[in-house]
């Protein structure tokens, strides 16, 4: 019989844990036998019991390396030099922005699957696509993150005393995460802006009540992504949106690019003619200048900068819950009888395999390689 192992997260300020208790009793109905390492899921308010009583067994770190065939993890555990060979790890292991991980644990002759390499394009992968479950559940914390740092209230009140006026919010980035940040903000009654260089994402902005910024560039994006600007592309979005983010009360950033930096979207000028009280919070990573992962800093203008790339971490339950269920989606469809395809015709497969027998077979990441 398959064991598949649950893995505790080893990285900082992760909450989240990649199987539930719930997700044990989906994977326990395909025949395969789970084991949970101690205290997994206890950061995202899992106990050893819960997942006991959903039928998966429980042990120390190195009885789950030991007798797993198949690792679970949300991000890459610190330890990947103890994962024997032979295994497959599966998790959000983010190839592109660490190739060293690749080639290190395809030199340890690990199978790796990263489902942050999943086309959002593919319709039969939709179920699986944890990138899109995760963006959702940090889009929605960012909004009541920026509401619980501005000083004023989002919503219009009108009392007695006189009418408090709506905050301003913009939204820059218009994927997932940028979509839901508009749509809670919306809920929390601040008047909201978004903006994106993609025409159909403004499309989006557009259905869903808020406005829309609008400025010259424009793209197509790539495969459900933005693509990186070119070095006039930026500085002429740069330069557009540094006029316009002063006229807000709070801005949030969502702007990824796969395999790429974070764009640059809110100069240090822009922050120095923003209004005290500003709150401005960086869910891209690196899209506010002087932002820092985790932090939250206020500048010698009174404006607040949070630092929050990783804010479906601090969602746990929710979080954990949805990507439970994105990788049982993906054992199912992969391993339907507990082992990887002798092949990578698949074109799940193929989208997400790292590295299989000692060597790395992303063609995105041999590409990384040959520049």
């Amino acid at each position: 019989m398959t064991t598949v192992g649950v893995l505790r997260e080893t990285a900082g300020r992760e909450r989240r844990v990649a199987i539930t208790p719930d997700g044990v009793t989906r994977l326990r109905r395909t025949g395969v036998r789970v084991l949970v390492e101690t205290g997994a899921g206890r950061h995202a308010w899992f106990s050893d019991p819960d997942y006991a009583a959903a039928g998966a067994d429980i042990g120390g770190r190195q009885q789950v390396y030991g007798e797993s065939d198949v690792l679970l993890v949300v991000r890459p555990p610190d330890d990947v030099a103890a994962l024997p060979a032979g295994r497959v790890l599966i998790g959000l292991l983010d190839p592109l922005g660490d190739p060293a991980l690749a080639q290190t644990l395809a030199e340890q002759g690990v199978t790796a699957i990263s489902l942050d390499l999943l086309p959002r394009t593919l319709s039969r992968a939709q179920p699986m696509d944890a990138l899109t479950s995760q963006a959702n559940v940090a889009g929605y914390k960012a909004a009541l993150l920026a509401a619980e740092a501005y000083g004023g209230f989002f919503p219009m009140l009108v009392t007695a005393a006189g009418t408090t006026r709506p905050a301003q919010v913009l939204v820059l980035g218009a994927g997932v995460a940028g979509l839901q940040a508009i749509a809670t903000a919306r809920r929390l009654g601040a008047l909201v802006t978004g903006y994106d260089v993609r025409a159909q994402a403004r499309a989006d902005i557009a259905s869903t009540g808020a406005a829309v910024l609008s400025m010259d560039a424009t793209q197509d994006g790539d495969g459900g992504y933005a693509r990186a600007l070119d070095e006039d592309e930026a500085a002429t979005q740069l330069r557009a949106l540094t006029q316009a983010v002063p006229r807000f009360d709070v801005v949030i950033t969502t702007a990824k690019v796969p395999g790429g930096r974070s764009p640059l979207l809110v100069s240090e000028d822009a922050l120095r003619a923003m209004r005290p009280g500003s709150v401005v919070l960086d869910l891209g990573g690196g899209n506010v200048a002087g932002s820092a992962p985790d932090t939250r800093t206020v500048t010698d203008h009174g404006v607040t900068v949070i630092g929050a790339p990783n804010l479906a971490a601090t969602v746990p339950v929710a979080a954990s819950t949805a990507y439970a269920r994105n990788v049982v989606a993906l054992i199912s469809s992969l391993m339907p009888e507990g082992r990887l395809p002798g092949e990578s015709s698949d074109e799940v497969l193929a989208a997400v395999l790292v590295c299989r027998d000692g060597a790395v077979v992303h063609p995105r990441l041999n590409e990384l390689e040959t520049r």
